[in-house]
């Protein structure tokens, strides 16, 4: 099945953007993602669909393994058009192997056995003409890592644009300088796993804390709307010390960054940890504002955190976006300020509050 899917995908490929690939003596190097991997012919890189064949980088094109039209607050973007959808859409592979993945089905393909998914042939001005057709202001690459994919995204994004779409990836932050350089232009929000703050448990991971550390820096440098999630994992982040120093390092970088920390559910690898009780969430809300955050907020648990899912202005105290789980209840924001006060609210935000468009917001809408 690996070997059939394997050569299903090598026929859904392009020519690496030339931003991406560097000539190495015999071999080529792809700059996509941290690892830079050096590849020789026949051979694939860390994330297993980037290859070399006739001495060209082959890349992921023409497929999708998941399409769906997602509220936005699932990305989790919280300060980007609240209450709308977001066409989603995902590839297949990771350059990480989390253990605790929730979409592994999908990154783990062609690295585990049991992750098996039929991809879909469908062109790039398709997925622009499906968000359109579903009034989603916004794509998103998201469900495996969207730097290995990204050339295939650009090309997707290039199309979108011009429709007044905004783009964004949801990622794990594993990034290159050239990689963000080769997407700016196109992409105007990013999503960080930030997965912890201990350079060994990310290595275990597949990566390593201070190249994702600087990607967050260099994003807020480079003008990107900027989101951070860290899925608070009992026993392996849970650490007052460690969600601290999380805290200290997206403060330090801005205090506008929203904070999400969200709940672990058992999965995958990690089938034998407990889930993550409310009380740590509340606990890591705590050490986001004690750093200095204005915007924390805590995931996966609906309604169990009390008033922690919620936008709160931070001038007057007044709740601006009240959420529960991924339906908007409330969005008093104008024009991007407060009400009450008239403080601006970092975001990208819609002019109007306009009411939730096709869907329920309670999930995601499947897409023809």
């Amino acid at each position: 099945m690996a070997m059939a899917l394997k050569e299903l995908l090598a026929g859904h490929t392009m020519a690496s953007a030339p931003e991406l690939v560097r000539q190495e003596d015999s071999a080529l190097r792809c700059v996509a993602c941290g690892h830079r991997c050096r590849i020789g012919e026949g051979k694939s890189g860390v994330c297993r669909v980037r290859f070399i064949e006739g001495g060209r980088l082959r890349v992921p094109a023409g497929y999708v393994a998941g399409l769906a039209v997602d509220p936005i607050e699932k990305k989790p973007f919280y300060h980007v058009c609240p209450g709308r959808g977001a066409l989603s859409f995902g590839m297949l592979g990771c350059d990480f192997h989390c253990g605790y993945c929730q979409n592994w089905i999908s990154s783990q393909t062609l690295r585990d056995a049991e992750a098996v998914v039929a991809p879909r042939t469908i062109v790039a001005d398709r997925l622009v003409e499906l968000a359109v057709e579903h009034r989603a202001p916004v794509m998103v690459s998201t469900y495996n890592e969207p730097l290995i994919t990204a050339d295939w995204a650009v090309e997707v994004f290039k199309l979108a644009r011009p429709r007044g779409i905004l783009c964004g990836f949801v990622s794990n932050g594993n990034a290159t300088p050239e990689v963000l350089a080769f997407i700016r232009p196109y992409v105007d929000l990013y999503k960080v796993d930030l997965k912890c703050f201990d350079d060994r448990h990310y290595r275990s991971l597949g990566g390593t804390l201070a190249n994702v550390l600087d990607t967050i820096t260099r994003l807020k440098e480079m003008a990107f709307w900027v989101e951070v999630v860290t899925l608070v994992v009992p026993g392996f982040n849970d650490g007052d010390e460690e969600l601290a120093g999380i805290a200290r390092f997206l403060a330090g970088v801005s205090p506008d960054i929203p904070w999400h920390v969200t709940a672990f559910h058992p999965d995958y690898r990690m089938t034998d940890s407990p889930p993550t009780p409310p009380e740590t969430l509340i606990r890591a809300y705590d050490a986001g504002k004690a750093a200095g955050l204005r915007f924390v907020y805590t995931g996966n648990s609906p309604g169990r955190t009390g008033d922690r899912e919620h936008t709160v202005c931070p001038a007057c105290g007044e709740v601006l976006i009240r959420r529960r789980g991924f339906h908007i209840e409330e969005n008093r924001l104008r024009a991007g300020c407060c009400p009450g006060c008239g403080t601006a609210i970092p975001g990208v935000w819609e002019e109007s509050s306009p009411q939730p468009l096709g869907h329920d917001r309670k999930g995601a809408d499947s897409v023809a």
